[in-house]
C-alpha cells in the first residue's frame, strides 16, 4: 500500500472491535501517524505504547459539536480520515423498542459521521483532498429485522456518504464506503457465522483507498448479499424478514 506511506490518519472508535485493527493496518502500510481517537483516551494506552511516535490518543466524541469542531482545529495535518465508531443495540423496532437507544445508534452511526465529514473537509481539502472512509455494512441496503433499528441508522449513513461523496468530489476527496458483513468481533459473538476477520475488512478498506475505489465489500457474506441485491432485491429482503419466522 504505498500510497498510504507517509499519509496522517485520524480513526473515530479506536478503542472498539474494528478500531485496533485499523489502527495496526495503518502502522503496517507506513502511515506517519495516527491520531486515535476514542471519548477516553486512556483506553488506547496499550495500543499507543506499541509506537509512541506514531499513534497519538486523542479525546474525541463525535456526538458533540465543540468536541470534533477542537480536534478539526487541532489536527490540521489530518490527510486520511476513517469513520470507524459505531454503536449497535440488536434490537428488533416493534417488541421491546427503546427509543433511548434508537436516539444513540442514529447520533454514533448517522449524526457523528456526517459531523466528522463535514468539520474536516476543509482540513482535507488543504491538504490536497486526501479521503474518508465511512464504516457502514451490507445492512444499510437491506434491513435485517433482528438489528432493524442499527439497520436503519446505517442506511442513513450510506445514503450521507453519497451526498458527501458528489459535495467532495470538486476537492479532490475521496469519499469509500465499506460494507461488510457480520464482522468477527465481540459485537456480533452471538450472530451465526460466516463472519470476516476485522483484519480483512481493514485491508480491502484501505486497499480501497490506494485504488480509488469508492464502494467495497469485504466477506463473502457481503460480496454474496451485494449480488443478491443487484438481481434480486425483493427476495433477499423477504429472506431476512422470513427470519422472524423461524
Amino acid at each position: 500500500m504505498a500510497l498510504l506511506n507517509g499519509r496522517i490518519a485520524l480513526v473515530t472508535g479506536a478503542n472498539g472491535g474494528i478500531g485496533q485493527y485499523y489502527i495496526q493496518g495503518l502502522q503496517a502500510a507506513g502511515v506517519s501517524r495516527i491520531y486515535a481517537g476514542a471519548r477516553n483516551p486512556d483506553s488506547l494506552q496499550a495500543i499507543a505504547a506499541t509506537d509512541p511516535n506514531r499513534i497519538i490518543p486523542i479525546a474525541l466524541d463525535i456526538t458533540d459539536d465543540a468536541s470534533v469542531q477542537a480536534a478539526a482545529e487541532t489536527y490540521r495535518d489530518v490527510d486520511l480520515l476513517i469513520n470507524n465508531a459505531g454503536v449497535g443495540f440488536n434490537q428488533r423496532l416493534i417488541p421491546g423498542i427503546s427509543f433511548d437507544k434508537i436516539r444513540s445508534e442514529i447520533e454514533v452511526n448517522y449524526l457523528g459521521t456526517v459531523r466528522m465529514c463535514l468539520a474536516f473537509a476543509p482540513v482535507l481539502k488543504a491538504n490536497g483532498g486526501g479521503a474518508i472512509v465511512n464504516m457502514l455494512t451490507i445492512l444499510a441496503k437491506v434491513n435485517f429485522p433482528l438489528n432493524a433499528s442499527y439497520s436503519a441508522s446505517k442506511a442513513a449513513a450510506l445514503l450521507a456518504t453519497q451526498g458527501i461523496r458528489a459535495e467532495l468530489a470538486s476537492q479532490g476527496t475521496l469519499v469509500v464506503g465499506v460494507m461488510p458483513g457480520t464482522v468477527n468481533t465481540g459485537m456480533s459473538k452471538d450472530f451465526p457465522p460466516p463472519k470476516v476477520d476485522p483484519e480483512e475488512v481493514v485491508r480491502v478498506a484501505l486497499q480501497a483507498v490506494v485504488d480509488g475505489v469508492e464502494d467495497v465489500y469485504p466477506g463473502e457474506q457481503a460480496q454474496e448479499m451485494q449480488a443478491q441485491l443487484l438481481q434480486d432485491p425483493k427476495a433477499l429482503e423477504k429472506a431476512m424478514a422470513a427470519i422472524l419466522a423461524g
